[in-house]
């Protein structure tokens, strides 16, 4: 009995393996399903109780959450000036650090990918990755001694008679900068490295310069991978609060006020929430014409 039990037990696992084999659209659902529940159950569900409860509000003398429907909640974050200002500062922080990721990356990735030998091309990118290995916190703390009075950064440009940016915006964007790089650099060493060194000789030979080659015919190119990095640079800085909170001094971007609210207005914290997901889906919406989507 037992060996009859084996063989049928076999027989099925062929008749499945068949079956699978002959519809390979069948086997690619059953293997994307149990992902695509788990993101529909956890991150698309938890964005829709962010939505739905950014138009509750608090009461004012207990402060408990009443579940009732209102937009008073998204008139102040339109008529706030407070509100305003850091929808908008967190959006220009956002773009500055994106500006100052592409402009450092271009060159260190036209290097790794045109300029370094092959021996040297993957231990350079093991070089830029390896950042990525060391703790968030621990990176961003050691941004603080460099940053802080008395640091590297004073040590270094005290002969010059300057001093470190300290504490504040500007700390955080480039502390910021530092963190999300390497997501810039790498899609733009793929991009230059896949690049035909034919086309590059050819606009030599056709008396393109240096500066010409790299605006008709490098940047067209490259430009889809900057666009991709500029996703992860873009949507990583938006929605940061701990840096800004531990370099930035009293600098207040959408990330710290959601944070600050959470305890004391969980409706406005959840409409302050909802700021970050509709600008990152507008970014994407844009940089999709660019074709960056296909480069991530």
């Amino acid at each position: 009995m037992t060996t009859q039990a084996q063989a049928a037990g076999r027989g099925t696992v062929r008749r499945l393996a068949g079956t699978l084999h002959r519809r390979p659209r069948l086997r690619l659902t059953l293997l994307l399903t149990a992902p695509l529940l788990w993101l529909a159950v956890l991150y698309l569900g938890s964005l829709s109780v962010l939505f739905v409860s950014a138009f509750w509000t608090t009461d004012s003398f207990t402060s408990e959450v009443v579940k009732v429907f209102s937009t008073d909640n998204f008139h102040a974050l339109l008529t706030t000036p407070v509100y305003r200002q850091v929808i908008l500062r967190s959006v220009g922080v956002a773009l500055a650090v994106t500006v100052l990721c592409a402009v450092i990356a271009f060159p260190l990735a036209f290097y790794t990918a045109r300029v370094a030998g092959p021996e040297w091309r993957p231990l350079l990118v093991v070089a830029i990755l390896t950042p990525l290995w060391a703790s968030y916190l621990v990176k961003v703390y050691a941004w603080r001694l460099i940053l802080s009075e008395g640091g590297l950064a004073d040590w270094v440009l005290k002969p010059f008679g300057l001093s470190g940016p300290g504490f504040g915006l500007p700390a955080a964007v480039l502390t910021l900068t530092y963190l999300w790089l390497p997501y810039m650099i790498l899609p733009i060493h793929t991009a230059l490295v896949q690049l035909p060194a034919g086309l590059l000789d050819a606009s030599a030979d056709l008396g393109a310069r240096p500066g010409r080659t790299f605006r008709s015919v490098v940047l067209p190119m490259v430009l889809p991978s900057v666009a991709a990095g500029s996703v992860f640079t873009f949507s990583l800085s938006l929605g940061d609060y701990i840096t800004v909170q531990i370099v930035g001094g009293k600098t207040q971007l959408i990330g710290n006020l959601v944070y600050s609210n959470i305890e004391l207005n969980l409706p406005m914290a959840a409409a302050l929430g909802t700021v970050p997901v509709v600008v990152i889906v507008l970014y994407l919406l844009a940089m999709r014409r660019t074709g960056a989507l296909s480069s991530l």
